[in-house]
């Protein structure tokens, strides 16, 4: 069972927006010493405004999301809703999140009733057991990072490398490549919805790395980095759960114009291929003052 308190419950409380009209809701951030507001928090909670004015028998399938200016981390975003259309099989929704009067965030979303249909995927790639693999915080500790609170906090997702982060290891070779298991840690009930608004969240961590391990960079190299998430897809192909360990699988196959392409897959313990990730970032680099 989720603690009381834990760092899911306030992710989901975070994913939790106030409705304030029909069509408008709001939504905070949480209380972290941030430049600017987490991608996956932006998208989340964008995908729940939406998905509160579908009927639930409609999962979403499919995202496409634009970050258009960062978010301000000290005010509420508002998010309004545009009805755009309800088929019989279908509804799409436009949703533009907004703060001091300027959009910060445009996404649209489609939602379809549950159909039976021809099925093929590929072939999961072959990774160790999850809880073979060290924690973030083993991995950290040790590395030497220093213990301090925003490495060793708790947090929502638990993330396992199924190799060491380039950004922990400098000799690490350079690869545009890799795997990491994730999970919300701890239960999140039965609504689909939050299964779903949960992994948008969390699908816009790591994804980048990618990029920058093609080049031979982390988070930690000696050069000055700037990298935002600049656009993000996802296509949700079969039900899962947020809460079980799911396999995401990432590439770079290109950069260029100081941009960087990943895209990733999620797989289930099990061999499903249930999502389709695709994400392209700003990606500046700079040599560090002599």
């Amino acid at each position: 069972m989720r603690r009381v308190g834990s760092p899911l419950d306030e992710l989901v409380d975070l994913l939790d927006l106030e409705q304030i009209e029909v069509n408008i809701f709001r939504g905070n951030s949480p209380d972290e010493n941030r430049q600017r507001v987490f991608g996956g928090q932006v998208a989340g909670q964008a995908l729940v405004a939406a998905g509160r004015t579908v009927p639930e028998e409609r999962g979403v399938h499919s995202l496409h999301a634009y970050f258009l200016r960062p978010g301000d981390p000290t005010v509420p975003i508002v998010y309004e809703v545009d009805r755009i259309r309800d088929g019989r099989s279908f509804t799409t929704r436009r949703v533009v999140a907004v703060q001091h009067g300027k959009a910060i965030f445009n996404l649209s979303a489609s939602f379809q009733i549950s159909e039976p249909g021809i099925e093929h995927q590929g072939v999961m790639p072959a990774a160790p057991d999850p809880t073979s693999l060290p924690t973030m915080f083993e991995r950290l500790k040790a590395a030497g990072v220093p213990d301090d609170a925003f490495w060793s906090r708790p947090r929502p997702i638990d993330v396992r490398h199924v190799e060491t982060p380039a950004w922990l290891d400098p000799s690490a070779p350079v690869r545009a490549r890799q795997m990491v298991w994730m999970r919300a840690d701890g239960s999140l009930g039965d609504d689909p919805l939050k299964h779903v608004c949960v992994m948008t969240y969390a699908s816009d961590m790591t994804l980048l790395d990618s990029v920058l391990m093609a080049h031979g960079l982390s988070w930690r190299s000696d050069r000055i980095l700037s990298v935002a998430s600049l656009d993000h897809a996802m296509w949700f192909h079969r039900p899962f759960r947020a809460d079980e360990w799911l396999l995401y699988v990432q590439e770079s196959p290109a950069s260029g114009g100081a941009r960087g392409l990943a895209r990733g897959e999620l797989w289930t313990q099990d061999g499903r291929h249930v999502v389709s990730v695709v994400q392209e970032g700003l990606l500046r680099v700079a040599n560090a003052p002599q």
